[in-house]
């Protein structure tokens, strides 16, 4: 099997996949790597290797070509969780499936979970912002157990999340496209019941990836849905939610706090009013990226799908082009 690994130099260091850190993962998956004939490339700079790959391993792919490229093509792996950059998928040889890395980011998103709840619980951005103002005003918040958070989406963030929330005794509620039951939440609900999901709940948390069906789909009126003092974590893509919207609440006291991840542009720019907006947390997409275990995660999350590829069983990550995750 011809395995072509192409990544960027533009990467940061813990996102690189050169020779080297390949190497690292082949060791951990001696009998797997075993069997591939490996090449590399950067920046899509050389693309002769594309004519006999079976498989890519990418950071970037040449979307506009990739067919004639390589007619052997089978799959393409994409060492990123999000990929609405390449929708539509109409770009894919015929018969190429995509698959994903979700579940890099699982650990991280476990562990610091209950964290953002518990700085939504204690007013942490009202407090930050009077930090900001030199203004001393005592805030006591008490524990969060009984109250409620709705979850959209429900993959390996959204899943996190609710592990986390029912840990500190919160109900919790997920919006997902197949809403089956699961014992992680209280209730399920479609699309279709947004607001009803939303209806009451004390903290909204965003986790779910940018897709057609999901853009600008936290807007106002989804917001005027929560509770009062209600706060919200966006750890998702920044085009589901309209931050002015948030914004406008949250200079009314409508909702208490927000903590976002991720923003409509990246980098943030300077002139950008939420750098100053009241109750609110920005974090520069740091959240759920850990730095030690991040590309060897990804890789064996490749390895586990090599598997099911050579038994002929289901890829776990493959990406649906209808829903775009």
């Amino acid at each position: 099997m011809r395995v072509h690994v192409e990544w960027l130099t533009s990467k940061m260091p813990h996102m690189r996949l050169d020779r080297a850190v390949w190497e690292q993962a082949a060791a951990r998956h001696a009998d797997a790597a075993a069997g591939l004939e490996m090449s590399f490339g950067q920046d899509l700079k050389d693309m002769a290797p594309y004519a006999d790959a079976d498989v890519v391993i990418g950071q970037v792919f040449a979307k506009d070509r990739l067919a004639g490229l390589a007619p052997r093509l089978k799959w393409l792996y994409a060492t990123s969780a999000g990929i609405e950059d390449l929708l539509p998928l109409d770009w894919l040889p015929p018969g190429a499936v995509l698959t994903n890395n979700s579940g890099t980011h699982y650990p991280k998103a476990r562990a610091f979970a209950g964290m953002l709840l518990q700085m939504l619980q204690v007013q942490m951005p009202t407090l930050v912002s009077n930090q900001r103002r030199h203004h001393w005003q005592r805030l006591f918040a008490t524990i969060p157990t009984g109250k409620t958070v709705a979850i959209l989406g429900f993959g390996a963030l959204g899943t996190a999340m609710a592990e986390a929330a029912r840990d500190l005794g919160l109900r919790v509620r997920v919006i997902r496209r197949n809403p089956a039951a699961d014992l992680r939440a209280d209730a399920m609900f479609g699309p279709d019941r947004l607001a009803d999901a939303l209806d009451g709940a004390d903290f909204l948390v965003i986790a779910a990836p940018l897709t057609p069906a999901t853009r600008g789909l936290i807007d106002g009126a989804a917001l005027d849905r929560l509770a009062d003092g209600a706060g919200v974590v966006n750890i998702g893509r920044g085009l589901i939610l309209d931050t002015g919207a948030l914004c406008q609440r949250l200079d009314s006291g409508r909702l208490s706090g927000a903590i976002l991840d991720v923003f409509d542009q990246e980098p943030l720019p300077a002139d950008s009013p939420l750098w100053d907006q009241k109750n609110l947390i920005l974090t520069p997409h740091v959240l759920l990226d850990d730095p030690d275990t991040y590309i060897q995660r990804a890789l064996d999350i490749f390895f586990a799908e090599l598997a099911r590829y050579r038994a002929g069983a289901p890829f776990a990550n493959r990406i649906d082009p209808d829903a775009g995750y």
